[in-house]
Parts: structure tokens; C-alpha cells; sequence
């Protein structure tokens, strides 16, 4: 009894317990506005926070792939990926969700998911949807076509990140084993961050990497981006209570201080090591801190989350440096350090943070924490070898009949003009 009853504490609504469902106003209105944060993170938060970063020439192409694959992902979500993530799969159910509302069929204004209209459930996931493939694109700039982009991001959305949706928040085999994720630790960021890691490797490094510096051509538009993801992510976190209550209120505040936590840490390591704190050290630490806290949002206490923030700028601080410098893959914008390594780390530590002990609202295994741990590494484990293998797969499967990567020529002359036809900037 006590772990339905903490099912129902960590997911806010469970998707199909409920016979009486009864509209609630106040919470509707709480996740209408989460999805507009949420949306508001992709278009514009991570389209000015990754243009920035790359070079003059390629800045036109990062904006359109998140606009591209916003609008691609969300018909995507509609046709089929909101039905197969979050319906009742029937005797599939473990696995996978059912076919009742391909294309959204029988949606309707007076369809409830618990106490939220289907319609606000279902757009408010879709922005979870389409942010999770967005994170991919930061990997691969400057270096990867179009169309096979665009193509990868579909069907990765399709065989990754729908199952791995429909097994921990569709009620699937992953929640039934009591792994904790509340706002998309392994979900979005561990997912993405694996598929990055993948094609970062496959597609090779840019042209001149790692001999010759290359540098963000505007770090004011980065840091505009970086302020709107911060605001942003409070629908991520803050609306996956499903609900306007006190959940959603306790996701909002840890997560406002795991990245606070995780933004001074890395000015203070930036600090150390250069002498200097850094400007993009600042902004890096905090999406770092956001990462982190995603799995545990609305499970652990605000100290836990200040310490889980410290723990995000050490290790990512010191992961970039291990994927770029020890091992020389050109994950170019950083999204496996960043947002794999603290999506992954953050949903391990939730179970930790979470535990009553610690001032969290208490895991679900009744075992103790040590059990939590494993069930949190066995989640982990799942959801790495999904997205690591299917990735691979999908990337050599375009690759080898389409080509995914730009030649030299279009690469040295920048992706703007070859891709798009178009400059973002008129010297």
C-alpha cells in the first residue's frame, strides 16, 4: 500500500487510476503555463543559447534545427508518439502504450487525464518530446546535413525517446520496478546525452579539432539563452507535479537553487584552475545544475539540492575536460558532459536526496536507500544501452544511405550558406 501510495506522490497523477476524474482549474492553468516554459526553453532559449556558441557562419543553421525539429517533432508527437508513450497499452502495457489516440482522434475539450484536460496533458509532454532531440543537435553542429539531422531526430524520437517515456512515466515496466525520475533525469537528458555521445564519435570531430581554437562568436546571445532556460526549466520541473500544490512549489525552489548551487561552484573552479572566473563557466554550471536536479525536482529538500548542485559543477565541470582533452571527442557544445552526465548522476543521486533522512519525501523502495541505488543504476543502465544502441544504429543507417556529414568544402564555407542559402550576419 505504501508504494501506491508514494506512486501517486511521485507522479502527481497516475495516468490511469483514476474512475472520478474531476477538472481542476487552478491546476490546468499551472501547466498551460508549464508548457509555454517549457516550449519557451526551446524556441527561443536553446536555439540563442547554442547559436551563440558556434561560429559566424553557422549560426542560421543551429536556430533552424530548432525550429526545424520543433515543428517536425510535434506532428510526430500527435500522429503517434503522445498515443504510444502515454495511453493504456493494454496487455502491451509494460512495454509500450496503445493506438487510441493516433493523430489525436478522439481528443476532445471534455477528455481528462485526472484532474487536467487530455488535450493540456498531452501538449505539455509534447515540449518534453521535442526539447529531448533539440539537446542532440548541440553535439553535432557545425558539421552534420540538414535533412539526415532532421531524419535522425525523427526517428530517434520514435524508437528512443517514446519507449523510454512510456516505461517510466506511462506506468510502464521502469516505474513498475520503482525507478525514480520526476522531471526527466534519464528520460530527456540521459537519453540525449548517450545519443550525442554517439554521433559525436561516429561523425568525427570538426575540422581543426582539438589543435585549433574554436571559439562562441557571441556569448551575449548564449547568455540570453541561458537566462530564458532558467526560467524555463521551472515548467520543466515545477510542472511535472501535474498539479498547483505543494510538490510542484518544493520542484520549483530546489531546482532555482541545485542551479544557483551549480553556477557558483563552477566560477569557483574556473576560478581556481585559470585564475578567472568565466562567463561561460557561470552559465555552463548552472544548465549543469539544472540537469541534475530534473530526476529528483519534486522528491528531495532544498539543501539536498544545493548539495546536488555543488556535486553538478564538479563533475561536469571536470567531465568536459575528460570528453575533449583525455579522450578528444568533439561533442562541440558540450551536451554529453553537461546534460548526459548530469542527467545520469542526478537520477542516481535521487536516490539518495530522496530518502527521508536527508529531508526528501522518501524513496520507493522500502529496502533503504542501497536498494533505491540499484534500482536507480539498473534505469540508468537500461535507458544507456537503449539510446546508445539505437543511435547507433540510426546514425550509421543514415550515414551509410544518405551521408550525414557536410563536405570540407561546405564546412570550411560554413553551414549557413550551404545548408540555407542564407547568412546570419551582413558584414
Amino acid at each position: 500500500m505504501r508504494k501506491i501510495v508514494m506512486l501517486i506522490a511521485l507522479y502527481g497523477v497516475p495516468l490511469f487510476a483514476f474512475a472520478d476524474d474531476q477538472l481542476n482549474s487552478a491546476d490546468t492553468a499551472w501547466i498551460l503555463t508549464s508548457a509555454g516554459l517549457v516550449l519557451f526553453m526551446t524556441l527561443p532559449g536553446l536555439a540563442l543559447f547554442y547559436g551563440g556558441l558556434v561560429r559566424t557562419k553557422n549560426v542560421l543553421s543551429v536556430i533552424m534545427a530548432c525550429f526545424s525539429i520543433t515543428s517536425l517533432i510535434s506532428l510526430i508527437w500527435a500522429a503517434a508518439g503522445y498515443s504510444l508513450a502515454l495511453t493504456d497499452g493494454g496487455s502491451w502495457q509494460s512495454f509500450i502504450g496503445g493506438v487510441s489516440q493516433l493523430f489525436l482522434f478522439e481528443m476532445n475539450a471534455d477528455r481528462l487525464v485526472g484532474n487536467l484536460p487530455e488535450s493540456v496533458f498531452a501538449m505539455y509532454h509534447m515540449t518534453f518530446a521535442i526539447f529531448a532531440p533539440a539537446l542532440i543537435v548541440g553535439a553535432l553542429v557545425e558539421r552534420v546535413r540538414f535533412f539526415p539531422l532532421l531524419l535522425f531526430c525523427a526517428l530517434w524520437e520514435l524508437f528512443v525517446y517514446v519507449p523510454i517515456c512510456h516505461w517510466i512515466w506511462g506506468d510502464g515496466w521502469l516505474a513498475e520496478k520503482g525507478v525514480m525520475d520526476f522531471a526527466g533525469g534519464i528520460v530527456v537528458h540521459g537519453s540525449a546525452g548517450i545519443a550525442a555521445l554517439v554521433g559525436a564519435i561516429i561523425i568525427g570531430p570538426r575540422k581543426g579539432f582539438p589543435r585549433t581554437p574554436l571559439m562562441p562568436h557571441n556569448l551575449t546571445m548564449t547568455a540570453m539563452g541561458a537566462g530564458i532556460l532558467w526560467v524555463g526549466w521551472h515548467g520543466f520541473s515545477a510542472g511535472s507535479a501535474l498539479m498547483a500544490n505543494g510538490s510542484a512549489g518544493m520542484a520549483m525552489l530546489s531546482t532555482h537553487l541545485c542551479a544557483s548551487s551549480a553556477s557558483i561552484t563552477w566560477i569557483v573552479m574556473d576560478w581556481i584552475k585559470f585564475g578567472k572566473p568565466s562567463v561561460l563557466g557561470a552559465m555552463t554550471g548552472m544548465v549543469a545544475g539544472l540537469g541534475m536536479i530534473a530526476a529528483g525536482a519534486g522528491f528531495v529538500s532544498p539543501f539536498g539540492a544545493i548539495l546536488i548542485g555543488i556535486i553538478a559543477g564538479i563533475a561536469c565541470f571536470y567531465s568536459i575536460h575528460l570528453i575533449k582533452q583525455f579522450l578528444l571527442i568533439d561533442d562541440a557544445l558540450d551536451v554529453f558532459p553537461v546534460h548526459g552526465v548530469s542527467g545520469i548522476l542526478g537520477t542516481l543521486l535521487t536516490g539518495v536526496f530522496a530518502d527521508e533522512w536527508f529531508g526528501g519525501i522518501g524513496i520507493i523502495s522500502e529496502e533503504g536507500i542501497f536498494n533505491q541505488l540499484l534500482i536507480q543504476l539498473f534505469g540508468i543502465a537500461v535507458i544507456i544501452l537503449w539510446s546508445g544502441l539505437i543511435s547507433y544504429l540510426l546514425f550509421k543507417l543514415i550515414d551509410k544511405f544518405i551521408g550525414i556529414r557536410v563536405n570540407q568544402e561546405a564546412e570550411t564555407g560554413g553551414l549557413d550558406i550551404n545548408q540555407h542559402d542564407q547568412q546570419g550576419y551582413n558584414f
